[in-house]
């Protein structure tokens, strides 16, 4: 992969003495390299061209700690500097400075990527929090979010306004990195995910031009940035459809079960998802294999919750077969929409969104559950619990489920996201303890035994990684597609918009 990449820069360097014109900044040789800046230089250097609202810090200052916290701390970024800008113009600003001091740069939001390419970087932070205005537009049909909005302030906002849109189904993650992958939320049933409603984007690409991207400008762009925008450039701000909100109440029903109860609750999901035609309004349910001590400390218990956007008569009509299945808790309840995370767990203060924790992840995408592989999938974490019980108290094994209706009505040709027949997302999640590398290797393993079961369930199907969840280690085509012409086309589009590479922290397509 590195000499391929090396082979890239060296044909783009000959094609620009060909032509006569002056090397570009990247290769020029520099007065400043990055092992001699500091802070100090760069605040006086940078900070000169940048709003007053900008913040420029480094290891020293208080700050330093809370802005570079990361949610997994697997593969952790070298941040030497990390810059806020105050405004939206500043960051092209800051990208050109990096470039001219041979600087990398990393932009980030909210600090949920956790893939292994994260690791390899050493340079420059760009924050893009600051960044968090929502306008909607005056006809009613769209709004502008800055780049650094994330879900739970999105959804919020949009509700008291009598909106909503496609978000993620984490409030504590930022809006743009989820849906430069795709996208997937509580909505995409009824209006597909997050990166179908893309309008407009605003994008600083590699060089520090600032561009906007939509259907009639830098379309070619617009397909790249639906699946895989983490390649192409820093979305500053971007618009994109809104709704009216709908019912003034959702309604949730969360169950725990016991491990005999397995082969009934597969058998009912089977059922009740129909291979991709889920009710819409069944907007989302997902379950966990996890450790519960006031329950047992035996066995893992299955939790499940179901939200539905409308009333507990028309929910529970559909859950029926769930509630046939003996429970050993229940809760039911209904609530404006903004609470619904709540209910779930994946609210700013869930257990989900906490910081600091070294995950271990692996993923797949599955159509249906194979009830075979699920059963294995809970037995082997029931062995762990008696043979390590260290490893297995952080475990847990995540199922998504989603209506899926306006996903898969969208021509899949016309986003670079490439796995809308994927029903089910799947995720191993297993926090270990720090410093502990028995432990960690161990989580290694489960990791791959899980995923392999869960991918030997669907015999047949290509291996899918959704590219959000997906750690890094996984091959190009399970994360960006299987057919050659995607591929084809996303390198082309790096070519164009990134010569060199310069977004190559998360899970790169080169």
């Amino acid at each position: 992969m590195k000499t391929f990449v090396s082979f890239l820069y060296s044909l783009a360097l000959i094609r620009t003495l060909a032509a006569g014109t002056s090397i570009p900044e990247y290769f020029r040789s520099m007065p400043i390299t990055r092992r001699q800046l500091n802070v100090t230089q760069v605040q006086q250097e940078l900070g000169s061209q940048l709003s007053n609202t900008t913040s420029i810090f480094g290891p020293n200052d208080s700050r330093y700690t809370k802005a570079t916290t990361r949610w997994n701390l697997f593969a952790v970024p070298e941040i030497q500097i990390v810059v806020e800008p105050g405004q939206e113009t500043d960051v092209a600003t800051i990208v050109k400075y990096c470039n001219e001091n041979s600087l990398e740069f990393l932009a980030i939001n909210r600090g949920h990527g956790d893939t292994q390419s994260l690791g390899s970087f050493n340079g420059v932070q760009i924050n893009i929090k600051n960044l968090r205005s929502i306008d909607i537009q005056a006809d009613g049909r769209s709004a502008w979010f800055g780049g650094g909005v994330y879900d739970g302030q999105a959804l919020n906002y949009l509700w008291n306004e009598g909106y909503v849109t496609t978000t993620g189904a984490c409030d504590c993650v930022g809006m743009m990195g989820p849906a430069l992958g795709g996208g997937h939320g509580r909505l995409e049933g009824l209006y597909g995910m997050i990166s179908d409603n893309f309008l407009q984007l605003n994008v600083v690409l590699a060089n520090g031009t600032s561009i906007r991207v939509n259907k009639d400008s830098h379309a070619d762009l617009l397909w790249g940035m639906k699946g895989a925008g983490h390649n192409f450039g820093i979305v500053t701000s971007f618009e994109m459809n809104i709704f009216p909100r709908g019912p003034d109440t959702w309604h949730y029903h969360n169950y725990i079960w016991r491990g005999d109860k397995l082969e009934e609750i597969f058998s009912a999901l089977n059922a009740f998802h129909g291979n991709g035609t889920t009710p819409v309004n069944m907007t989302i349910n997902f379950g966990n294999f996890f450790m519960n001590t006031t329950i047992t400390d035996k066995e893992p218990v299955i939790f499940w919750t179901f939200a539905y956007r409308g009333t507990a008569e028309e929910a529970e009509k559909l859950l029926a077969p769930f509630n046939a299945i003996g429970a050993v808790y229940e809760e039911i309840n209904d609530v404006p929409f903004p609470e619904i995370s709540v209910a779930q767990g994946d609210d700013v203060d869930g257990f989900i969104c906490q910081d600091n924790q070294i995950r271990i992840t692996a993923t797949a995408g599955l159509q249906v559950y194979n009830v075979t592989a699920e059963r294995l999938i809970y037995d082997g974490f029931k062995r762990r619990v008696t043979a390590d019980p260290v490893l297995a108290a952080g475990g847990g094994i995540l199922h998504e489920g989603y209506s899926t209706k306006a996903v898969t009505a969208q021509n899949p040709d016309d986003s670079s996201y490439p796995f809308r027949a994927d029903h089910h997302l799947m995720l191993f999640q297993t926090i270990v303890p720090q410093n502990n590398s028995r432990v960690e290797e161990a989580a290694w393993q489960w990791a791959n035994e899980v995923r392999d079961q869960w991918n030997e369930g669907q015999p047949g199907r290509p291996i899918n990684a959704y590219v959000n969840y997906a750690n890094g280690f996984e091959p190009l085509e399970q994360m960006y597609g299987h057919e050659a012409w995607r591929l084809e086309r996303l390198r082309g589009l790096k070519a164009k918009y990134d010569p060199f590479n310069r977004f190559r922290y998360y899970n790169p397509i080169i």
